[in-house]
């Protein structure tokens, strides 16, 4: 989708908070073309909360760009996948500069953060406004258990990607087959206890691996937005989407 699309869809669909990436949102792009944007947003009732996964380098000027825009926007925070850790040095400078949080993303087995071992050795080394953006269905995909994941991380599961993933059918591309949020194989009834019990309040951004579902997202989101609510509603309230 446009830009356009995609904010006239999360509208239509009633949601309130969505992760734009560079396709839609570039930090490069002058400042005129993002304040029309903006203005996009606010007419639809939608708020851009988070900008990612975010490219990021040594230049920290260059990562500049990528505050610069979620300041301009009042974004949350900026998710991102560092393939070289000391690349988190700049980032951390720029944190504390401008007072807006940054969460790594994980991919699956054989990434940088595949393992949230490495990510939790992130966390201990750097400023607290650094956290994670937990990717439920490639957590599960590599071989964890999302809830002893959450855990783990203690307070700093900012941002979460609603996914969900079959471990017994692979893709095309040799990786565990994205399915509709709740068949595939992550433990979501444990974690939205945990959410609950902890009175989690970041999004949960639906999210797809999918070509399929990309291309027609309507069903997916749909169903992705009654399971969530399914679960919320047993509880109480917790979480945005």
């Amino acid at each position: 989708m446009t830009f356009e699309e995609a904010v006239e869809f999360a509208a239509e669909h009633d949601i309130k908070y969505v992760q734009f990436y560079r396709k839609h949102i570039d930090p490069s792009d002058p400042e005129e073309v993002n304040l029309k944007k903006l203005e996009f947003l606010e007419k639809h009732g939608v708020k851009a909360y988070t900008i990612g996964v975010s490219r990021t380098s040594m230049d920290k000027e260059e990562n500049r760009k990528l505050f610069e825009v979620a300041k301009l926007f009042g974004m949350e925070m900026i998710v991102v996948e560092p393939k070289d850790q000391m690349i988190w040095g700049n980032l951390e400078e720029l944190v504390k500069e401008y007072d807006i949080k940054m969460v790594v993303h994980n991919h699956g087995t054989g990434t940088t953060y595949g393992n949230p071992a490495t990510v939790k050795q992130i966390l201990a080394e750097r400023d607290h406004r650094i956290g994670v953006c937990m990717d439920i269905g490639w957590v599960t995909a590599a071989g964890f258990d999302a809830v002893s994941t959450y855990k783990n991380y203690g307070d700093r599961v900012y941002d979460m990607h609603l996914k969900d993933k079959r471990l017994d059918v692979m893709a095309d591309n040799g990786k565990p087959l994205d399915t509709f949020i709740g068949l595939g194989n992550a433990n979501y009834a444990e974690l939205f206890e945990e959410l609950l019990e902890d009175d989690w309040d970041g999004v949960m951004a639906i999210e797809t691996d999918s070509k399929e579902f990309a291309a027609d997202p309507t069903e997916f989101v749909k169903a992705a937005k009654v399971f969530f609510d399914s679960h919320v509603e047993k509880k109480g309230e917790c979480c945005k989407h």
